[in-house]
């Protein structure tokens, strides 16, 4: 199942995507799609729903966030040995956590905004994890049975920010825009062996990133039963996992970083694709 969330920006509806790849508005059967919505017996009640019976949406809405009430929206660094690598860090003994601000979640293909003054804004293709019901201190031999989906993330991140201006990881993370997630969130028994998804990333139709989750350091059930040692995950909570190699700040012989004008795309095995067009600051 592919729920996901349509229309302009705060004014979301909640919708599927039927096997035909046609959008249909759930907006008949509920008000939206948050925490509520993500508990089995919810999602099996959509499972049931025919999607026939389902209204086609017409036109291309724009996609938003495919849920809503993210409370917390969490990062594993360094979580590809290769990537570490190009990061000329060394491969971390446990997982790397930090924080992107929930204020940057938008939408999959909405515009990419460069912070004021930034000169490394640079791009992360990453498998992203949705928590479905409450997890604390779980096994790992039982978090993924906490997991309500998985979607698309670009973790975009400002290096100078991030690595250069001293203390943690978080304020080069979390700026307005650096969170596109999407087009749909996508359950697990349409996903699969999550450890198995080729992932890819292109700037102005340049591959620049290549890779499977396969080769993650930490897998998925790994990352939620460490992180519930050490915060209550909650229904809505967005856990984005760690990207390949291929960033700009790791090329070869020069870094290269994001500039007005440029577009970026990217995408995941069974979880869709996202378009983005990078634009210069301005106030909101």
């Amino acid at each position: 199942m592919k729920l996901l969330r349509y229309g302009p920006a705060g004014h979301e509806q909640p919708g599927l995507l039927d096997a035909q790849g046609r959008l249909r508005s759930l907006s008949g059967r509920l008000e939206d799609l948050g925490p509520a919505q993500l508990a089995p017996a919810s999602l099996a009640r959509l499972a049931a729903i025919d999607p026939a019976t389902l209204p086609v949406v017409p036109g291309h809405p724009r996609l938003g966030v495919p849920i809503c009430g993210t409370r917390k929206f969490l990062a594993i660094g360094l979580n590809y040995a290769d990537h570490a690598v190009e990061s000329n860090l060394p491969i971390p003994a446990e997982p790397v956590v930090f924080t992107k601000a929930v204020s940057c979640l938008q939408g999959p293909n909405d515009e990419v905004m460069l912070p004021k003054g930034s000169t490394k804004t640079d791009w992360e293709v990453e498998l992203g994890v949705v928590i479905g019901t409450t997890a604390r201190h779980v096994e790992e031999r039982d978090a993924l049975g906490h997991v309500a989906g998985y979607l698309v993330v670009n973790d975009l991140s400002e290096r100078e920010y991030q690595l250069e201006r001293g203390g943690t990881w978080d304020k080069g993370k979390g700026c307005d825009t650096f969170g596109p997630v999407g087009p749909w969130l996508v359950t697990p028994e349409e996903v699969g062996d999550v450890q198995n998804l080729d992932m890819w990333l292109e700037v102005n139709g340049r591959r620049m990133q290549s890779g499977n989750t396969r080769t993650m350091i930490f897998g998925v059930a790994t990352i939620v039963s460490y992180l519930s040692r050490f915060m209550t995950l909650e229904p809505g909570d967005i856990i984005t996992t760690g990207t390949p190699p291929g960033v700009g700040m790791g090329r070869k012989p020069e870094p290269i970083y994001l500039a007005q004008g440029d577009t970026l795309s990217l995408g995941i095995e069974k979880l869709g694709e996202q378009r983005q067009r990078v634009i210069a600051w301005r106030r909101t």
